[in-house]
């Protein structure tokens, strides 16, 4: 009985430890995968053979790519340049306006002050400063290491795309011959699996590409309401730091809000403490649901996932934790695993 598991083992072992290397290729043949349908549709239309169905399609999600990444480079780059401009004065404006009143209403209160309380708040301050300065070589060592890594992303984005075209030609002939080594039983289960998870996959995307609109939406609504100037390149952001769990909408929002409020601007920071509370409490009303009706499970499946799986895994949970959940409500129903169990 050991002997028969000691294969499966053995190749399960050499598939993990080559995934990290291999994502390119695992990511193209996702790819592939969730493009059969428009190679199909092709083909079946217009009556094509197989490569030229999948060299239209392939050329179409070029396009698509292409147009993309050109329609956000552009107004990314548009904004900072109009920043950039204007920047000098702004940090001049601030430091004059906002940083200097601080100072000044700081060291009046200062005086009155304990000598315990001030050392302690010196000490603070200290450990403070030495924070922000370890935060911004961080983040100049990260800008580098992503400076660095951008010519062998461009290997890998290259390699990917040739890979999903090769994919593209070889999927038939890749089920054919996976569909040889399988029991007709063994064949209905997996395609029952995969069926789920690429409806799922699917589901995932399109729920977070739903909130991601809604977020920027509100995000550029409120800050035109504010009369926040750079308001697009400031929704982008917005929406990009709330993709991710471990920031969110606050480490943008409020920091600002905070320092509108010491320049006196009560107007603009209370303005951008609403946007934070609306953005933050509409994103998590949706997110439960959305995610549920999108990748087939219950909103309440969908929300405890989501936490444990980042608690538990931080940013990487928030996509296993669901996949998880999808993954045994497939196997259940497909059989492979059985919970008629009674208490």
């Amino acid at each position: 009985m050991l002997k028969k598991w000691i294969l499966p083992i053995v190749i399960l072992l050499i598939i993990l430890f080559l995934i990290p290397y291999s994502l390119p290729f695992i990511l193209a043949l996702v790819t592939a995968v969730l493009l059969e349908n428009s190679v199909k549709l092709f083909m079946i239309r217009f009556r094509w053979q197989r490569f030229r169905a999948v060299l239209v399609t392939f050329i179409l999600y070029l396009m698509f790519i292409a147009l993309f990444v050109w329609f956000v480079v552009n107004l990314v780059i548009d904004q900072i340049v109009t920043l950039a401009q204007k920047g000098p004065s702004f940090v001049t404006n601030f430091y004059k306006e906002s940083l200097i009143q601080f100072v000044d209403r700081f060291q009046y209160y200062f005086k009155s002050l304990p000598p315990d309380v001030i050392r302690s708040f010196e000490q603070t301050l200290e450990k403070s400063i030495d924070s922000v300065t370890q935060m911004a070589q961080s983040i100049l060592e990260w800008l580098f290491g992503l400076a660095t890594a951008i010519p062998g992303f461009l290997i890998e984005f290259l390699v990917y795309l040739i890979a999903v075209f090769l994919f593209s030609l070889e999927l038939s002939r890749l089920k054919i011959k996976t569909e040889r080594h399988l029991k007709e039983s063994t064949k209905e289960k997996l395609y029952l699996i995969t069926g789920q998870l690429n409806k799922a996959g699917i589901g995932f995307i399109k729920a977070q590409i739903f909130l991601s609109v809604v977020t920027f939406l509100m995000a550029f609504i409120g800050l035109s309401i504010l009369q926040v100037p750079y308001a697009v390149l400031l929704s982008i952001l917005i929406v990009f730091v709330d993709i991710l769990p471990i920031l969110g909408t606050g480490s943008v929002l409020v920091p600002w809000a905070v320092i509108c409020l010491f320049q006196d601007n009560q107007f603009l920071g209370i303005g951008l403490i609403l946007l934070f509370i609306v953005i933050t409490v509409v994103r998590r009303i949706l997110e439960p649901k959305v995610f549920s009706s999108n990748m087939g499970i219950s909103p309440l499946a969908a929300l405890i996932s989501l936490f444990v799986g980042f608690k538990i895994l931080g940013f990487i949970g928030f996509f296993v934790g669901p996949a998880i959940v999808i993954v045994y409500d497939t196997l259940r129903e497909a059989g492979i695993i059985k919970s008629r169990w009674r208490v």
